[in-house]
C-alpha cells in the first residue's frame, strides 16, 4: 500500500509513529525503562561535569546509543515473537545477537565514559 504523504504532514505523521514507539518501549520493556533511567541520571551527571563540550558530547552520545540499540533490539524480539512462540535457532540468534549489541553498547559506554573521567581527574 503505497503512502502518498509528503511535505510537512509526513513529517507531522513520522513524528507521532516515533512517539508511540518510545511510549510502547517504556510501557513494554523494563530494560528500556532501566537504562532510559540510567540514561538520564548520566545526561544530568555529563551536564554538572566540568568537562570540555567535547568529551560532554562523547559522555552523552554513547549513553544516547545504549537506549537507541535497546529499542532496536526491542524491535527484533517483537518481531520474532510475532511470528511464532516455538523455539527456533534462527529466532534464538537473532534475540541473542540483538542482546550482544545491546552489551556492546553499554561495555562502550562504560570505556568512554572511564576513559574521560579517567582523563579529566588525573
Amino acid at each position: 500500500m503505497a503512502n502518498n504523504v509528503t511535505g510537512l504532514v509526513r513529517i507531522v505523521k513520522a513524528a507521532g509513529y516515533s512517539w508511540q514507539g518510545l511510549r510502547a518501549a517504556w510501557q513494554h520493556e523494563a530494560a528500556f525503562r532501566q537504562e532510559a533511567i540510567a540514561a538520564l541520571v548520566a545526561i544530568l551527571v555529563a551536564c554538572w561535569l566540568d568537562v570540555d563540550t567535547l568529551s560532554r558530547i562523547l559522555m552523552i552520545g554513547s549513553v544516547v546509543l545504549v537506549i537507541i540499540v535497546e529499542i532496536l533490539n526491542s524491535a527484533i524480539e517483537a518481531v520474532v515473537d510475532r511470528i511464532g512462540q516455538e523455539q527456533h535457532p534462527l529466532a534464538g540468534r537473532a534475540k541473542d545477537m540483538g542482546s550482544a549489541a545491546v552489551l556492546l553498547t553499554i561495555l562502550l559506554a562504560l570505556f568512554v565514559w572511564s576513559a574521560l573521567l579517567w582523563t579529566h581527574l588525573r
